[in-house]
C-alpha cells in the first residue's frame, strides 16, 4: 500500500496524498519565488487548481495563471507562454496538469533563457549542446492525470504548426526540479481520461520493454511498470475515489517516463502524426493502434513479451500478453479505430509519411518502413 515518501529519482519527488500543501516549500527548494503557473483551460475552471492557488496566496506567493495551452501544445502557446513569463519578471514555472500543461510549462523554462528558436533543440544527436544553460529558469511540476510521466522527464512534445508536426525537444536541465505527486489530484479524473492516460503510462511501460538496446535499469522499471498498471488501472477506472490505485498509477507513469530513456517505438510514431493533425487525446490514440503493432512486432519480441507474461502472471507466451492488453483495452472501453478519434482516413498517405520521420520509429523492434506504417495505419481504421 502506497505510504509517504521523498525520492530523488530522476529529480527530487514528493510523492503521496495530500502532499499538495508543500508547494510553498517545493518552490523554496527549486529557488522560485515568483511562478508563472502553467496550466490549461479546463483545469483552471476546476476546484484543485483553486486549491492550489489558494495554498500560494496563502503563502504569500505572488503568482500569475498562464492557460493558453492546447491539448497537443503548439510553438504559438509556448511563444505566448514566453510573453507573459517576460513581462511579468517571473522567476520559475509552476507546472499543474496532465502532459500538455507540465510539457508547455517546462518549455517556458528552459526557453526563458534562450536566444535560439525551439527547433534548434530538438531530440537529434547533440542538438541539447546548443542551449545556453546560464539562464534556464526552475520549474516545478504537479501531474494531475497518471499517463505522461512528464513530470520526471527531460523533453517536451511542441507541435509544430507550421508543419503539423510534433517534435520531441530534449536537454537535462528541462526536468523540474521539484515534482509533488499527490494521488489525490487525480481523484475528478473522468474515466475516459484515466483510461486514456493510464494506457499512455502502460504504452511507455511497453515500448520501453521491448525496444532494442542495452539498458537493464529501464528494462526492469519498465516491466515492474506494467505490472502496477496491470494491478491497478481497471480499478482506478471504474473507481476514481481509490487512494492506493491512483497513487499507484502515478508512480507508474512516472516509471514508463524514466523507463523510455531506453526508447519508444511505432505505437508512438504512429499516435504522434494523428494527434499532430487530428488534436486527438495522445494516450488514448496509443492505446488504438497498441494492438496492430503488437502484432507487427511479434517476430521480434515474442519471446520477450513470453518472459514479460511470466512475470505479470499471465500465460507466459506471447498469445497470454496480446489477449491480455486485449481484455484490457476492452474493460476500459477504449474505441476500436481511429476513425472514432475523428482521424481522416483519406489522410493516410501523410501520416505513414510523418510516422517513419518521427523520433520514436527508430528504436522499434522492427524496422517500420512507409510501407509498414501505411498498411498499419489501414488496419486502424475502420473499413479503409
Amino acid at each position: 500500500m502506497p505510504q509517504h515518501a521523498n525520492w530523488s529519482f530522476p529529480t527530487n519527488i514528493r510523492f503521496g496524498a495530500g502532499r499538495i500543501k508543500e508547494l510553498p516549500e517545493a518552490c523554496a527548494e527549486a529557488g522560485i519565488s515568483r511562478p508563472l503557473v502553467v496550466t490549461d483551460k479546463v483545469l483552471q475552471g476546476l476546484p484543485l487548481f483553486s486549491k492550489t492557488l489558494g495554498i500560494l496566496d496563502r503563502a504569500g506567493i505572488e503568482n500569475t495563471v498562464f492557460s493558453d495551452v492546447d491539448p497537443n501544445p503548439t510553438e504559438k502557446n509556448l511563444r505566448n507562454g514566453l510573453d507573459v513569463f517576460h513581462e511579468g519578471d517571473f522567476d520559475g514555472v509552476v507546472s499543474i496538469g496532465g502532459g500538455s500543461g507540465l510539457d508547455l510549462g517546462k518549455m517556458i523554462a528552459f526557453m526563458s533563457g534562450q536566444s535560439r528558436p525551439v527547433w534548434d533543440f530538438e531530440d537529434i544527436g547533440d542538438y541539447w549542446k546548443r542551449a545556453d544553460t546560464s539562464n534556464i529558469s526552475p520549474s516545478v511540476a504537479i501531474p494531475t492525470t497518471a499517463g505522461t510521466g512528464s513530470e520526471v522527464g527531460r523533453a517536451s512534445v511542441i507541435t509544430n504548426s507550421a508543419t503539423e508536426e510534433k517534435k520531441i525537444i530534449f536537454h537535462p536541465m528541462v526536468l523540474p526540479k521539484v515534482v509533488i505527486s499527490d494521488p489525490e489530484a487525480t481523484v475528478e479524473l473522468p474515466p475516459s481520461i484515466t483510461a486514456g492516460t493510464g494506457m499512455d503510462a502502460f504504452a511507455h511501460c511497453l515500448e520501453a520493454y521491448c525496444a532494442p538496446g542495452y539498458h537493464p535499469m529501464c528494462q526492469g522499471i519498465a516491466l515492474e511498470g506494467m505490472r502496477i498498471v496491470k494491478e491497478n488501472l481497471t480499478e482506478a477506472y471504474r473507481n476514481g475515489t481509490n487512494i492506493d490505485a491512483r497513487a499507484n498509477m502515478m508512480c507508474a507513469a512516472s516509471m514508463g517516463a524514466i523507463a523510455f530513456q531506453k526508447g519508444l517505438g511505432a505505437v508512438h510514431a504512429l499516435s504522434h502524426p494523428v494527434g499532430a493533425l487530428f488534436n486527438t487525446h495522445h494516450g488514448t490514440t496509443n492505446a488504438v493502434v497498441l494492438l496492430n503493432v503488437l502484432k507487427f512486432n511479434r517476430r521480434a519480441v515474442g519471446e520477450k513479451l513470453a518472459r514479460a507474461s511470466a512475470y505479470l502472471e499471465l500465460k507466459a507466451t506471447f498469445d497470454g500478453f496480446f489477449e491480455f492488453v486485449e481484455t484490457l483495452l476492452d474493460d476500459l472501453k477504449i474505441p476500436s479505430s481511429l476513425n472514432d478519434l475523428g482521424a481522416d482516413p483519406a489522410r493516410i498517405e501523410q501520416l505513414a509519411s510523418m510516422a517513419v520521420n518521427d523520433p520514436t520509429a527508430g528504436s522499434n523492434p522492427v524496422p517500420l518502413t512507409y510501407e509498414d506504417a501505411f498498411r498499419l495505419y489501414k488496419e486502424c481504421f475502420a473499413d479503409s
